[in-house]
């Protein structure tokens, strides 16, 4: 058990790191955004965990009374000038996200990117990026600096690919949340009212 416990640590601390760093201009824009779209639609996509993020945020936005569609799911509906794709990817470089985030931009969508590295592709497509700091898939170890960073001490973390960033990812969208629940004047009650009945 003592991986485990180191591991959750790690995590912990990570995530505090990640929370600090945030850019608070870049997160205040964000919440603009998603406040004046509140008569559009939203769209989120990601793949892998991070489109367990993302569906997991699409669905607290449904709770918020946002008109929010999971990109890929048969009932999502054509996205048009003036709408929102938030697209999650820790790399930047995720083939179909890419594909998504280039489609949106053609028909005039607002494109969002929340990823790890805001020089990627993804970053260059968007329209506005958050940055959440994280070790993913292609991110680490980078071969030029790996002797670099065993001489002043600095290791790999435990969490494998890009767990670091889809667990930063998770908790700032969730905290975003709440956030947009108070801007909204919204209760937990407000969102219960949303949540799934037939299940």
């Amino acid at each position: 058990m003592k991986l485990l416990k180191a591991a959750a640590e790690e995590i912990i601390e990570g995530i505090k790191s990640s929370i600090e760093k945030l850019n608070m201009k870049e997160v205040e824009r964000l919440i603009e955004l998603l406040l004046q779209a509140k008569d559009r639609k939203i769209f989120i996509v990601g793949m892998g965990r991070s489109g367990f993020v993302a569906r997991a945020f699409a669905l607290r936005l449904m709770n918020l009374g946002f008109n929010v569609y999971f990109l890929g799911e048969t009932i999502t509906p054509a996205a048009e000038k003036g709408d929102i794709l938030i697209a999650i990817s820790g790399t930047g470089a995720t083939k179909m996200v890419l594909t998504a985030s280039s489609a949106a931009k053609e028909i005039g969508a607002t494109v969002i990117a929340i990823t790890s590295f805001p020089e990627s592709q993804l970053g260059q497509i968007a329209d506005h990026i958050v940055t959440i700091s994280g070790r993913t898939k292609t991110g680490w170890p980078k071969e030029e600096d790996y002797l670099a960073r065993q001489i002043i001490g600095e290791r790999e973390p435990l969490t494998p690919l890009g767990s670091v960033f889809e667990n930063n990812c998770m908790v700032f969208l969730d905290s975003l949340v709440v956030e947009l629940m108070h801007r909204l004047g919204r209760t937990e009650e407000d969102l219960k009212r949303r949540h799934a009945t037939l299940e």
